[in-house]
C-alpha cells in the first residue's frame, strides 16, 4: 500500500455552542491540515498522486475557511469542531479531486490536539 500526505495551515476563530467549559467563548486556532491518499499501485510517473495537485486542491479549501469565523459557515451548524472541519475538508478535497484515491484528512488545532476524519 501506498500513502502520501501534503500538509497547510489557515488561521481561524470559531466558539461550541453546544459545549460546557472555556471553548464555548469565542478563541482562535491556526489550525494544521493533513490530507492523506492511499492506494495498493502506482500511476504515471511511478507516483499515486501528485503532491501539487493534492497540495493545491487543500489550498483551495482552506482559503475559504483562513480569517474567518467558523460559526458562520452553514456546514458546521454552530459546532465548527475538529471533527466536523476534517469531514468537511475531505469531502470538498473530493469534489474538487473525484478520481484521487484520499483516504484521510486529520485537523490540528494545537500541537498535541487533533482530529481525523476517514470514511
Amino acid at each position: 500500500m501506498y500513502r502520501v500526505r501534503v500538509e497547510a495551515d489557515f488561521a481561524a476563530a470559531h466558539l461550541l455552542t453546544h459545549y460546557k467549559g472555556k471553548c464555548e467563548r469565542l478563541h482562535g486556532h491556526n489550525y494544521k491540515v493533513r490530507a492523506y491518499a492511499s492506494g495498493p499501485s502506482l500511476g504515471q510517473g511511478g507516483m499515486l498522486l501528485d503532491f501539487g495537485e493534492l497540495k493545491g486542491a487543500l489550498r483551495d479549501v482552506l482559503e475559504g475557511l483562513d480569517h474567518g469565523f467558523l460559526n458562520d459557515h452553514p456546514e458546521f451548524d454552530g459546532d465548527p469542531s475538529a471533527e466536523r472541519l476534517a469531514e468537511y475538508i475531505f469531502r470538498a478535497l473530493s469534489l474538487r479531486l473525484p478520481s484521487a484515491p484520499l483516504s484521510a484528512v486529520e485537523v490540528f488545532e494545537t500541537e498535541t490536539s487533533m482530529a481525523r476524519y476517514e470514511p
